[in-house]
């Protein structure tokens, strides 16, 4: 019985996961890291500007068309 690409690629790299060691630790880490970028800096350093000033979707467009043809 022939796999599909799909199932090929997929036991390829979970064979692959399961037989790392160290990269397991690499991974979580990498992980964390991806963690720590995406939510917690976007929580404290990326507010959300439109939805704090503006309170319907008509001006946070015009604001952001105002924006983009400067």
């Amino acid at each position: 019985m022939k796999k599909s690409l799909f199932q090929r690629l997929f036991y390829f790299y979970y064979d692959g996961f399961r037989s790392m060691t160290v990269g397991k630790k690499l991974w979580v880490i990498i992980l964390i890291k991806l963690f720590i970028l995406f939510f917690i800096l976007k929580l404290f350093f990326f507010p959300d500007v439109l939805k704090k000033n503006f309170t319907s979707d008509e001006e946070r467009g015009d604001y952001v068309l105002e924006q983009l043809s400067k």
